[in-house]
């Protein structure tokens, strides 16, 4: 029994020991120079920078991406209406004043561009009165002006009569009056076109107009809207010739 336990002992000995040169085979002495074990959680601190090392606070600053028109953009400036707009109106115009007027009530309204639309919508209007396209001029007249078109067009169909007008060019489309009620905008426009128009009978003899000769057509129109309406359009209200 005695022997038995020896044995067993001198086993487990000799394990030990090979285990332990195994491990100081892959692991290698401790030489005191040995960095101490690193928590990967803990918090890091940034070594200081030359001020002339890439990267350095100065120039980390000097990489922040300022958006245009932002407060802290030096250069961003604030251009005034009458700045913007000089190639409407003149600055200290009632135009001018009207134009901002419709502004403070909705910023996005672009006098500009709002010409670019009105000289589409003229021209719209006025071919599709030739037409008698009701429906297509319901949409952008007020209603005492459809009213008047419509009864026009009533009275061409009752003579017979067919009208037809082509543009060749709108010369002019000028801001001349801009008036702001309370929520109501009107804003007037004088148009100068070159326009061939010409109407004929039910036998398809010309009556009124040419064919052939381009005349130039002065008008007024005045376009109004609701500001603040979810409805973008502007409505023809009144139309007059112009001089």
């Amino acid at each position: 029994m005695q022997n038995s336990f020896d044995m067993t002992t001198l086993v487990f000995l000799a394990l030990a020991v090979f285990v332990a040169w195994k491990l100081r085979s892959v692991l290698g002495q401790k030489t005191g120079s040995e960095q101490p074990p690193k928590d990967p959680f803990a918090r890091r601190e940034t070594p200081p920078m030359r001020p002339d090392q890439p990267g350095a606070p100065e120039a980390k600053r000097d990489n922040v991406i300022r958006l245009p028109g932002a407060a802290n953009d030096p250069a961003a400036t604030v251009v005034p209406a009458a700045e913007r707009w000089k190639d409407i109106a003149p600055a200290d115009s009632p135009i001018i004043a009207g134009i901002e007027a419709i502004v403070r009530q909705e910023q996005d309204f672009d006098p500009k561009g709002f010409l670019q639309g009105a000289k589409s919508a003229y021209e719209t209007i006025v071919t599709a009165f030739a037409r008698g396209d009701r429906k297509v001029l319901k949409g952008l007249l007020a209603k005492e002006v459809y009213d008047g078109f419509e009864q026009a067009i009533t009275d061409r169909e009752k003579r017979g009569e067919k009208a037809e007008s082509s543009f060749v060019s709108i010369d002019k489309a000028e801001i001349t009056a801009v008036d702001v009620k309370g929520k109501t905008a009107q804003v007037t426009i004088a148009f100068v076109s070159q326009l061939i128009s010409v109407v004929r009978d039910a036998q398809g003899v010309v009556v009124d107009g040419s064919a052939e000769a381009v005349s130039e057509v002065n008008d007024i129109w005045t376009f109004s809207r609701q500001l603040g309406s979810r409805d973008p359009n502007w409505l023809l209200v009144a139309t007059e010739a112009g001089a």
